[in-house]
């Protein structure tokens, strides 16, 4: 299983932190040349590996850590995403509910990546605080996921693990799901809220 961050501002910053904490290997990406973003990468961990948009796509499991407008440019990079999570970290803030078709905001990115297994999930929490080593005082971190594949929820929450933070399954998008979407210019009310879980 290998991994890939598309898009390397704040957020993607912090999840790439998340990753060199745990000595994972994930490729980063964003539109400009690798070279340009390469010693922000090599400062985090040597195993953040500065890549292009066309190669960071062929990981197993995709980060997608851009503005929601950017949400299709990266899926054009593949003609087809089969085989393939997204993990949907992307906020919708302002975007209006006419623009997002009605749905949840995952269910409109999810329409992009044709074929692939998309789940909700890293985008509740400040970049500030996902920054952080969310390992606290004998608890982990909570990360809520969602989606409408079970499957793909099973092995980005055993990633969660992985990286040290608590997932918890919120069920599908349009369900618990909705928890964590912004609607308009209101946030979903789990997003922000920074919870620990003891370890048992």
């Amino acid at each position: 299983m290998n991994y890939a961050i598309i898009g390397f501002g704040q957020i993607g910053q912090a999840l790439a932190k998340a990753f060199a904490r745990s000595g994972i290997e994930v490729s980063v990406a964003t539109t400009r040349d690798p070279q340009s973003f390469a010693s922000t990468a090599a400062a985090i961990g040597a195993k953040v590996i500065p890549t292009t948009l066309a190669e960071a796509v062929k990981a197993d499991i995709v980060f997608l850590a851009v503005r929601y407008e950017a949400h299709r440019d990266v899926a054009k990079a593949l003609p087809t995403w089969k085989g393939k999570i997204i993990i949907d970290v992307t906020n919708t803030y302002g975007v209006s509910p006419e623009d997002l078709g009605g749905q949840p905001s995952s269910k409109a990115v999810a329409q992009a990546f044709t074929g692939g297994k998309l789940v909700k999930g890293f985008n509740h929490l400040a970049a500030a605080t996902l920054d952080q080593d969310p390992a606290v005082q004998g608890g982990r971190r909570v990360v809520f996921l969602s989606g409408d594949d079970e499957g793909a929820i099973a092995t980005v929450a055993a990633l969660a693990e992985q990286l040290g933070f608590a997932p918890v399954n919120l069920g599908k998008l349009e369900e618990g799901g909705k928890l964590v979407h912004a609607r308009d210019k209101t946030w979903g009310p789990l997003i922000f809220q920074d919870l620990f879980m003891k370890r048992a």
